[in-house]
């Protein structure tokens, strides 16, 4: 099968889902090709870049005045133009979202785990916290206890204020007296997480992409509006699994753990195709002064450097 087909399989799977998830494929776009390019883009360049993944222009406005309800986008209107960026708080939602996608970088774990006491927080506001944390995957350890072995204290106080749940919630940072991957921690770590399941997932995102870089190995006949299809495709998957990992140490983790090949496919995936799909996005995206300028130098530092 031609790298063209694996495409056009990605490309039906996608619009099989069901309810298709218009908004987030907008936040996947805004993140990987609009925000290096200075943030601000023209409805009609949106559109025009979703049509070929089966989202109509009715489709795409109805997503966006969603978006900006939901306070992720703000408008700006020129004319007969409508022109849309992140606002503050979606800016600092979507770098939660995007942070660890095109890092290549490791680290290591000082055995420290921030934890999040929602114990104190009425029923309604604790239920939303819960889900918040949930979305910048912590786990439960127990009834209104929530961890995370990587996101920083200062980080998450800023969101609890955005969530107005900053008074009555209890944010902790703890220090490892025992062994860092000792047996009751990677116990603890199954019940908190479900690796098995996250683990499926990865397996799901490898089978789907696999074929495609397998293809493009082979004979890469990629067009550019074709190349950035399937990096937005693949950026938007990939950024979805991210979203439920919390990026566990390697001593806390299977041996075979899939996350590892996942993100050497996407890696491999996204610098061969990025440089095409750059052409397009040239071509396509236009802000009320003309087309977008081209990506900033963080961009092509994205997976370790897109230039080696």
């Amino acid at each position: 099968m031609s790298a063209k087909k694996q495409l056009d399989q990605l490309v039906s799977e996608f619009q099989k889902k069901r309810p298709i998830r218009a908004g987030s494929l907008i936040i996947t776009l805004y993140g990987d090709a609009i925000v290096p390019r200075g943030g601000t883009v023209w409805l009609g360049s949106l559109a025009r870049l979703l049509e070929p993944v089966g989202i109509n222009e009715r489709l795409v406005r109805t997503s966006v005045y969603r978006l900006v309800k939901e306070n992720w986008l703000q408008a700006e209107k020129i004319g007969r133009c409508s022109y849309y960026s992140l606002t503050g708080p979606g800016l600092r939602r979507f770098e939660q979202a995007f942070k660890h996608v095109y890092d290549m970088t490791g680290w290591e774990w000082t055995g420290s785990w921030t934890l999040v006491l929602l114990t104190q927080l009425d029923g309604d506001v604790r239920r939303r916290v819960r889900e918040e944390l949930k979305w910048l995957s912590f786990g439960s350890i127990g009834q209104g206890v929530m961890i995370h072995p990587r996101i920083r204290r200062e980080e998450l106080l800023q969101l609890l204020q955005e969530w107005e749940a900053f008074d009555d919630t209890i944010v902790m940072q703890t220090h490892p007296v025992e062994p860092l991957s000792s047996r009751a921690m990677r116990r603890e770590v199954r019940e908190s997480w479900n690796l098995d399941e996250l683990g499926g997932r990865y397996r799901r995102f490898l089978n789907q992409f696999r074929p495609l870089w397998q293809e493009l190995k082979d004979e890469d006949t990629l067009s550019p509006e074709d190349c950035l299809i399937a990096r937005t495709l693949l950026i938007h998957e990939y950024r979805k699994i991210l979203l439920r990992d919390p990026q566990l140490p390697d001593a806390l983790l299977p041996g075979d753990w899939e996350g590892r090949g996942a993100r050497q496919l996407c890696r491999n995936l996204y610098r061969q195709i990025y440089g095409r799909a750059e052409e397009w996005l040239d071509e396509t995206l236009e802000n009320a002064s003309g087309p977008l300028p081209g990506p900033n130098e963080g961009f092509y530092r994205r997976f370790g450097g897109l230039r080696d």
